[in-house]
């Protein structure tokens, strides 16, 4: 059965739907030798022979290997592109060095940002959090310039207008949430939630508003959260959240959901890898600020504490305090 080449090299590993439209336009994939520029573009994966810059891919390889997940707390000055850029440091640098597969990552983070990137080479699922039908939230907290009014918060919430450079017309973002964390006459720190995913779009937002952004954080998507990592941590999703992103996709794209078999379904359509969060290679720049003490219900990270080091390094105080909750306890890696 013919399927379009988008989802077949988004579901082999090689791109991302949007990455795969993007290579087509360049004239980079070729079907039995013969270069597609005009979508749609429909392939057997079992019968035609697909090029990416004239390197053959595997198809049958790749599609019947496991699905991975990874969240990372990207760091500013690391890149989100696979695409290598001289010595930029990518996303991908940064995942485990045991790891021998191929993800690509999900949703733009530019270098200037940092904050939570999911990578994985799970094609479907990447469809579902990035397409702009689906409108899966995201979250930033952004710091700024100046004093934010009643009126801007309003103008935020609301929608702005602003230029495509691709089309040359303007148009408006979408209705969006803003809280308000903390605010002065010099400086505003502000948490917007929004379902949309234009480039560099917060920024421009702001800006258009005449507030420059010092600094910007993706802190949640969908269910994710950075609850537990620091900048340049990287860990696999617990099945517990690969389980909540499946459900969620399933509800954007209209399936039906069988709240009973979720964990069913998810382990009949992959093997999913729950392991233990992996070390991140250090990023290639300033040493990361010490960890910080783990709490007991964040124990997805590396490292056995005794609850009496856990007391000493939490509260300063004596080891001979009783000790905090029956969990086990864990530490972060330190950079």
């Amino acid at each position: 059965m013919k399927q379009r080449i988008q989802k077949i090299l988004a579901a082999a590993g090689v791109a991302s739907r949007r990455n795969v439209e993007e290579m087509i336009a360049q004239g980079r994939i070729s079907v039995n030798g013969r270069v597609e520029m005009t979508p749609p573009i429909l392939v057997d994966q079992f019968k035609d022979k697909i090029e990416v810059d004239g390197e053959p891919v595997k198809l049958e390889r790749r599609l019947s290997q496991d699905r991975v997940y990874f969240l990372m707390y990207k760091p500013k000055g690391v890149y989100s592109t696979n695409v290598s850029q001289g010595e930029q440091v990518k996303a991908i640098d940064l995942l485990p060095p045991d790891f021998k597969g191929r993800v690509y990552p999900v949703g733009r983070l530019d270098a200037d940002s940092k904050g939570l990137l999911l990578l994985t080479n799970d094609g479907e699922l990447t469809n579902q959090l990035t397409h702009p039908k689906y409108g899966v939230s995201k979250t930033y907290r952004a710091v700024i310039d100046g004093y934010i009014s009643p009126e801007d918060l309003t103008g935020l919430q609301e929608g702005v207008w602003m230029a495509d450079p691709k089309t040359g017309k303007g148009f408006k973002t979408g209705r969006s949430k803003i809280t308000i964390v903390r605010r002065s006459q010099q400086q505003s720190i502000l948490e917007l939630t929004l379902r949309e995913g234009r480039n560099r779009q917060v920024r421009r937002m702001l800006a258009r508003l005449g507030h420059k952004v010092r600094d910007l954080t993706r802190v949640k998507m969908g269910p994710l959260t950075l609850e537990g990592l620091n900048p340049g941590d990287v860990r696999t999703l617990s099945l517990r959240e690969i389980r909540s992103l499946r459900t969620m996709g399933k509800r954007l794209t209209g399936a039906a959901v069988d709240h009973a078999n979720v964990a069913e379904d998810a382990a009949e359509d992959s093997d999913f890898p729950v392991a233990a969060p992996m070390a991140a290679k250090p990023v290639a720049k300033a040493g990361a600020a010490p960890a910080r003490p783990v709490h007991p219900r964040n124990a997805n990270n590396r490292g056995a504490m005794s609850r009496a080091e856990w007391g000493k390094q939490r509260a300063g105080k004596s080891a001979d305090k009783k000790p905090f909750g029956k969990k086990p306890f864990v530490k972060k890696h330190a950079h």
